[in-house]
């Protein structure tokens, strides 16, 4: 599985020329758990911020996001059905994850997705606080059959909570 926050920086090159447009800033989450696209860093202050679907996408690979030239880019407008993963006052990282039965699992550190970079998000990352994360880690939670996203947490069924492992996370980061 791969993290989403593997792909935020990553420089996104066209195919078409093998110009630079831009670095990924952020990721688009729409409310069925799929990336909906990549939101591209502004070049000034004043500038707005662009984004390029996910199906305008050629490839996520480990160093670089490729995609066919630069006419897939447009003005990011927003998008109210989708959650910013990383920014905004609708992120999701930071957002408690709550069982329908009231009980706090942790807060989304990250989400993982396929290993082939697939868009569909597979589980979360989840953080109890920096002391328990260095004193028993992080855990995973996969993904449950339904989650909704809301404004102040996300809502898990009941039984998610026999379904948290740990989760080795290395300290290099």
């Amino acid at each position: 599985m791969r993290r989403a926050h593997e792909l935020i920086g990553l420089p996104v090159l066209t195919v078409e020329s093998g110009k630079q447009v831009g670095e990924v800033k952020d990721l688009l989450i729409d409310p069925t758990w799929n990336i909906s696209g990549i939101i591209l860093e502004a070049k000034t202050w004043f500038s707005s911020l662009r984004y390029i679907s996910w199906e305008g996408i050629v490839a996520a690979g480990e160093d670089a996001i490729t995609i066919p030239n630069d006419s897939v880019i447009c003005e990011f407008g927003q998008k109210n059905e989708c959650h910013a993963f990383l920014e905004g006052s609708d992120k999701i990282k930071g957002l408690p994850v709550i069982t329908v039965g009231g009980h706090e699992l942790g807060v989304v550190e990250d989400v993982y997705l396929n290993q082939n970079w697939g868009k569909q998000i597979v589980g979360y990352e989840l953080s109890e606080g920096f002391i328990s994360d260095l004193k028993e880690g992080r855990k995973w939670l996969p993904m449950p059959e339904s989650a909704t996203m809301g404004e102040d947490a996300i809502i898990v069924p009941g039984h998610c909570a026999q379904e948290v492992e740990e989760l080795f996370v290395s300290k290099e980061e």
